[in-house]
């Protein structure tokens, strides 16, 4: 699904060295219940008890904590869904400890999400969602290749429109019930990301998810939700995490995508430190625990409109990876139940998955999540120096693409090219050609473009071999950069290279037509 021993949607990159950064110690907030919303406070004592069972009884389960539920599947074998018919493949992973490793944050009880390299307890986090009642349709398991980057598999045939996982209310982080939960300290820090810049109160939902995951994090060992904290990824290569160095390898385009990701990132860090949230100041202040916070509400959401516009995390749920061709869709009811439901059948040994957005369009995937999937079809056309074109012809990006496997262009493409043309050197035939494509004209708009077919052409090529030289030129300055400190460089390339096999497709068709 994805480009083979480079990219993964969970963690965005599987291949690039771990860089090891200095290790800082930190103090813990102490946790007072009486500020708690209810929900929380049920968590924590639930939590407690998990804690006191691990104790006295061998880390069995409490599985009288586990409500019913439409289905009711055993907790799975950790076993490993491998490539190769060896069972040893990936041995050392069905038997890997899940206790944390030796770090100066294990005395605060706090995760230390600065070492990229740390393991994840992903099979701790399964037990925890199972016991506050988590359910798997039969076969769905854990599934990784490297025991880093992790996924849902199924070992077992699922009925298309069947419910493969459910998770409860009581687990599911919701951008409404935090809001109730942290009540007037909340809205006054949403106040403020409000004031500085129109727009923002769009991000309202995820400002609400960031809060939470740092007063969760704060709280370390004694927050309820202490193992799916460990479970997450620690190192994102989206936009957020990009430095200036990064933005000047990429194409315009990409690179004002990702950096717009980065200036909301910066925005909500600006709310959070105005001191209205109820988090310890070293949280606050740590840039690394902010951002990982933020990258943990930014990539693992998912989106509802009805009955009003929330956003959820729903532990185990979104551990589900990106396709273009989907075979599952995550719902919620009306209590903030989470459903995973298969949208045709899925047979045995296949990756569960559910889209993340746009799949004609990878770059805005690539600056929210850090990824690019193999099974990209198309790509925008880059053409932003004519976006007052494409807005006023009413186009959408995804409407301006070049075909990935054979350079072929969209026809809007070539509107916007000639448009630009008219504009510039007859603005009579300009208005007319425009009032063509607003009326879906095709006959006239064909006039045109036979008439002014050499000069679009020339102006496509100008614009084709132009996006190749600039992605020659940006690869060179990225394979320059030391991967020690710029560990993004390997799903930069990835980007251009997808960007240079395209185009030069496109390059190929233009060239024939003359």
């Amino acid at each position: 699904m994805f480009f083979q021993n480079v990219l993964d949607p969970d963690d965005h990159l599987l291949f690039s060295p771990h860089f090891r950064r200095p290790r800082k110690e930190r103090s813990r907030k102490d946790v007072h219940l009486s500020a708690w919303h209810p929900t929380t406070t049920a968590l924590l004592f639930i939590h407690l008890a998990m804690k006191l069972s691990t104790c006295y009884t061998g880390g069995a389960l409490l599985a009288s904590l586990s409500p019913s539920a439409a289905f009711s599947p055993s907790l799975p074998r950790r076993a490993i869904l491998t490539k190769s018919s060896s069972n040893a493949s990936f041995s050392a992973v069905g038997r890997r400890s899940s206790r944390l490793p030796v770090s100066s944050y294990q005395s605060t009880g706090l995760i230390d999400v600065t070492q990229s390299n740390n393991q994840r307890d992903v099979y701790t986090m399964e037990q925890w969602a199972a016991q506050y009642g988590m359910q798997k349709a039969p076969g769905v398991d854990l599934y990784s290749e490297d025991g880093a980057d992790w996924q849902l598999v199924t070992q077992a045939s699922i009925a298309a429109g069947s419910t493969v996982i459910y998770v409860p209310s009581s687990i599911v982080l919701g951008s409404n019930n935090i809001a109730m939960e942290m009540g007037n300290a909340l809205t006054q820090a949403e106040t403020a990301l409000v004031a500085m810049e129109q727009g923002l109160a769009e991000r309202l939902p995820l400002f609400r998810l960031m809060v939470k995951i740092l007063a969760e994090w704060d709280a370390g060992a004694d927050s309820p939700y202490f193992p799916w904290l460990n479970s997450l990824p620690k190192q994102f290569y989206n936009g957020v995490s990009m430095t200036d160095a990064c933005f000047e390898c990429l194409p315009p385009y990409a690179s004002i995508v990702s950096m717009n990701e980065r200036n909301a990132y910066s925005r909500l860090v600006n709310a959070v430190r105005k001191g209205f949230v109820p988090l310890s100041q070293n949280t606050i202040n740590d840039d690394r625990v902010v951002k990982w916070a933020y990258n943990i509400a930014l990539t693992r959401f998912h989106e509802v409109w009805e009955p009003t516009r929330q956003k959820f995390i729903a532990p185990m749920a979104d551990m589900l990876n990106h396709s273009a061709e989907p075979n599952c869709e995550i719902l919620f009811d009306a209590e903030g139940n989470c459903y995973v439901q298969a949208l045709y059948d899925i047979q045995p040994g296949s990756l569960l998955t559910v889209s993340y957005g746009d799949p004609t369009n990878p770059t805005p995937l690539f600056a929210k999540y850090g990824f690019l999937t193999s099974d990209c079809k198309t790509i925008f056309c880059k053409a932003i120096h004519l976006d007052s074109q494409i807005k006023e012809l009413g186009y959408e990006y995804q409407d301006l693409l070049f075909q990935y496997e054979t350079g072929e262009i969209a026809p809007k493409v070539w509107d916007i090219f000639l448009y630009e043309l008219l504009q510039t050197n007859d603005p009579n035939s300009a208005g007319q050609f425009y009032q063509a494509c607003k009326t879906n004209d095709e006959a006239t708009k064909q006039q045109y473009h036979d008439h002014y077919f050499q000069y679009t052409l020339e102006a496509l090529k100008n614009h084709v071999y132009s996006i190749l030289g600039d992605v020659d030129q940006l690869n060179m300055k990225a394979q320059s950069y030391d991967l020690a400190t710029h560990p993004r460089v390997p799903v930069i390339l990835a980007h251009n290279n997808l960007v240079r096999d395209t185009f030069s497709r496109t390059a190929v068709l233009l060239d024939q037509m003359g």
